[in-house]
Parts: C-alpha cells; sequence; structure tokens
C-alpha cells in the first residue's frame, strides 16, 4: 500500500515535529478520542506536581508518533513488513488509552477492580488491565462511524482485529503472521519493551520536572527482532 503524507505535523514539547497519517488525523477528529484532552495523564498527581498537567491525549499521539518510526527502523532489516502494516501499528499506539477513565489508572485501580465480578462485562473479569479492553470497544465504534474512511486506506474488519490484538500485546495466527514482533511495539507482554513507556518516561518527566537519563532514540536504533518474532535491544 502506497503510503500517504497528507495528513497534519503536530508540534511537541517531547517529539518536537510529528506527521502523521491522515488516517491518524481522522481518528483524532472524533470525539471518543477527543475526550482523552480531559483526562490527567498522571490522575491525582497534578495536585502535587502543578506542571504535571499533560493528558492522555498528547500522550497517545506521541505513542502513535513514536510506533510508526519504531516500525519504520524495523522495516530496514525486516523487509517483508508494508505500509499496512506500519499504519496499523501506528493506529494502535493511538488507540491504545481511549478506555481510560477519570483520573487515568486510579479509576481502574479503585473503582472498577473493586466491583463485584458479576457487575462487569464478561470479557473484563479477571483482567489486569481493563481498559484495554474497553480501548479495543471504542475502536470499534470508531471504526463502525468512519468505515468508509478506513476503507480509503483498505483497512477492514480483519485488520481492526489485528489493531485491537496489537492494543493488548496479544499476539494471533491471523493478518501478521510472521511479524509477530509487531505485536509487542505498543504493549510488549514480553519484556516490556515497548513505545508506550517510552513516551510516557520521556512525557512525565518533563512535567514533573524530573531529570531522566533515558535516550528513546538510541532505543529506536538499537532494538531488532530475534527468530524467535520478539522485540530485543542491541546493548
Amino acid at each position: 500500500m502506497a503510503r500517504e503524507f497528507k495528513g497534519k505535523t503536530f508540534n511537541d514539547p517531547i517529539h518536537h515535529k510529528m506527521k502523521l497519517h491522515p488516517l491518524l488525523v481522522r481518528i483524532i477528529n472524533t470525539p471518543e478520542f477527543d475526550r482523552l484532552r480531559n483526562i490527567k495523564q498522571l490522575g491525582g498527581a497534578y495536585y502535587v506536581y502543578p506542571g504535571a498537567s499533560n493528558n492522555r491525549f498528547e500522550h497517545s499521539i506521541g505513542v502513535a508518533y513514536l510506533a510508526g518510526k519504531l516500525v519504520n527502523e524495523l522495516k530496514k532489516t525486516f523487509r517483508g513488513l508494508t505500509g499496512t502494516d506500519i499504519l496499523c501499528v501506528e493506529i494502535a499506539g493511538l488507540c491504545h488509552d481511549l478506555g481510560h477513565g477519570p483520573f487515568s489508572h486510579a479509576f481502574e485501580d479503585f473503582f472498577l477492580k473493586k466491583l463485584e465480578q458479576d457487575q462487569l462485562p464478561e470479557e473484563y473479569r479477571g483482567c489486569d488491565h481493563i481498559h484495554e479492553y474497553i480501548s479495543c470497544k471504542v475502536v470499534d465504534q470508531i471504526f463502525s462511524k468512519n468505515r468508509s474512511h478506513f476503507g480509503k486506506y483498505k483497512l477492514n474488519e480483519n485488520h481492526i482485529e489485528t489493531i485491537k490484538a496489537l492494543i493488548k500485546g496479544e499476539r494471533n495466527s491471523g493478518y501478521l503472521v510472521g511479524k509477530e514482533f509487531l505485536y509487542e511495539v505498543v504493549a510488549n507482554k514480553f519484556n516490556d519493551i515497548d513505545v508506550d513507556k517510552w513516551d510516557y518516561f520521556t512525557r512525565d518527566c518533563h512535567g514533573l520536572g524530573i531529570q531522566h537519563g533515558f535516550d528513546l532514540w538510541y532505543m529506536i536504533c538499537y532494538i531488532d527482532c530475534t527468530k524467535a518474532r520478539a522485540l530485543i535491544l542491541l546493548l
């Protein structure tokens, strides 16, 4: 699939100029995504650290951007990756936090997980990260409302199922056979090396006024996939 770049460039204090695919911009402009503007990334920490005002909105855009950067870097050595693969991973990065409620993880830990199991939908019972499953429900809703826009880039129901698996970091045997390392880009259940953490390490430290020695661009340049199709860092 030919990669179109007629989207938008976002000026970000962390990653600077972030150029995003037009389908990502379409998703950003939906009400489902726009609600993330009002959800604090660090929850109640904002009441202690006044600079910790960053929201899930800009974090999610940052994760989508880093996901694209990382997969494009992997494409240099793993030539089987396509533009559609990259777009699916970027969408997963953009949508991975759509299921967060007020005060981010605090809502999940102190409200959803305190409910009796029979008060939760069956698919959420026993989940460690309920917000990931809710995010997948919201992805379905966005797709149903914007089917023609997804179709413009040849994305169908099978791609949506793959995007949801990428959000949860759950490998399946469908669309990405032979490219299973892509399931570890956004939510790495294998070794926790993923772009979600890379963005919030740098973004949260910026908001909190805390120095860090983390170099995410080093990580992107020196990451690779093994024969077992797992992401590893080449030190």
